[in-house]
């Protein structure tokens, strides 16, 4: 989590560190007339509490018990569910005032949310597949022990699909974190994930990555460049003034993020909106009519700020350009399975191609090495590579 630049979280709470909590909410949503004690067991009944369903949309006769599990003739309803279990043989137990046992699987989260954030609070997330019954299960019980309790908001992720099937153990194709960023640069990983909504499912291919990997690629590539420009210029002699033009690239890019944001972090839609102060950036440093543009050193200074702070927010900045660039050229090494010494050579030998004018193969080594994801670039100066999204790759975007 930390590679893919997530916040380390400011408390990370144990259930089992958590039992005088969690047994004392059972007892006020008892006191308070929710609740009712079988056989060691504490059940919530989900009729005295006529709000249950509002989070899911689901009325309380559609919550068929016993689709997964045999209804328990005990409950006073099938869709009462347990606050307390008592204790089986073989598993772990705490003492109560029931007997001993452990809690049931909604009220640790009831418990352990009031204990450190209170019974009222602004954001509440999880997958989609937690909104029923889980969450629902959650605001019963804490509106139970508390009738003040509250969440502002809450936000649900969609599935992690694979070629457009729902990544699960049973089918095979599931991934873990780890090992796609054993291949793929975490950042990559991260610009991914927030090019879908994230209450929409996202599915993950391996054309998808790439294309991600190819576009923080190009993001930090530009903005290494104007970097190292902008550090060749004393900042003391700019103007405060910047170009009509530049100024309304900026002006869209804040108002694409303020909105986009504040329409439930519409993420997709600020990383779309990040392309034409990009392009304009590599304008400036290379165009011909950039260069002779007036202004041109307060434009890239503007223009790279408005960019570094809305990834800065969406945690896509990195530490240092140069060291992410080698990271993403060492991790298109790794799939493409070569060393930076093999390309090198193959620039070498492509030269020499070009100077005994065999261009079908100095064509021959540039493809060759495309269909691996590296790409070669000429000029002035010699060849150089970059990572790129393979050939055959590109050709299914197309195609797509």
């Amino acid at each position: 989590m930390m590679t893919l630049n997530c916040l380390t979280p400011s408390v990370e709470p144990k259930v089992s560190e958590h039992m005088p909590q969690i047994i004392d909410m059972i007892e006020k949503i008892l006191n308070n007339g929710y609740a009712y004690v079988v056989d060691g067991d504490v059940y919530y009944s989900v009729e005295k509490f006529p709000e249950y369903g509002k989070l899911s949309g689901r009325d309380l006769e559609d919550n068929r018990a016993g689709e997964r599990v045999a209804v328990d003739s005990r409950k006073k309803h099938p869709a009462d569910f347990a606050l307390w279990k008592s204790a089986k043989s073989g598993e772990p137990f705490w003492e109560s005032p029931w007997g001993p046992g452990r809690p049931g699987w909604h009220i640790e989260c009831s418990a352990m949310s009031a204990t450190y954030l209170g019974y009222s609070f602004d954001i509440h997330g999880g997958g989609v597949d937690l909104v029923f019954p889980h969450h629902e299960n959650e605001i019963a019980q804490s509106c139970a022990a508390c009738h003040k309790s509250d969440i502002s908001l809450w936000v649900h992720n969609g599935f992690v699909t694979v070629d457009s099937e729902k990544m699960s153990k049973s089918l095979g194709n599931f991934f873990t974190i780890r090992q796609v960023v054993d291949i793929y640069h975490p950042l990559a990983l991260r610009y991914f994930l927030m090019g879908a909504h994230y209450r929409s499912p996202i599915n993950y291919s391996i054309v998808q990555l790439e294309s991600a990997s190819d576009r923080i690629f190009y993001i930090y590539e530009t903005l290494h460049e104007c970097e190292s420009f902008l550090n060749q210029h004393d900042q003391t002699v700019r103007k405060d003034s910047i170009p009509p033009d530049t100024a309304n690239i900026i002006d869209n890019l804040n108002n694409v993020f303020a909105t986009s944001m504040s329409d439930d972090l519409h993420t997709p839609v600020v990383l779309s909106g990040l392309a034409d102060p990009l392009k304009s950036i590599n304008d400036l440093l290379h165009t011909r009519q950039g260069k002779k543009r007036q202004f041109r050193v307060e434009s890239l200074a503007a223009l790279e700020k408005s960019v570094m702070n809305v990834l800065t927010i969406l945690g896509l900045l990195p530490t240092s350009y140069s060291e992410v660039l080698q990271e993403l050229r060492e991790k298109a090494l790794k799939r493409a399975s070569l060393t930076e010494e093999e390309i090198l050579q193959k620039i070498e030998e492509r030269a020499a191609a070009r100077i005994q004018k065999d261009y079908a193969k100095s064509d021959a080594i540039r493809k060759d090495l495309a269909v691996v994801g590296i790409t070669l670039m000429d000029s002035p100066n010699g060849t150089t590579w970059r990572p790129t999204i393979p050939l055959h790759l590109q050709e299914q975007q197309i195609n797509a």
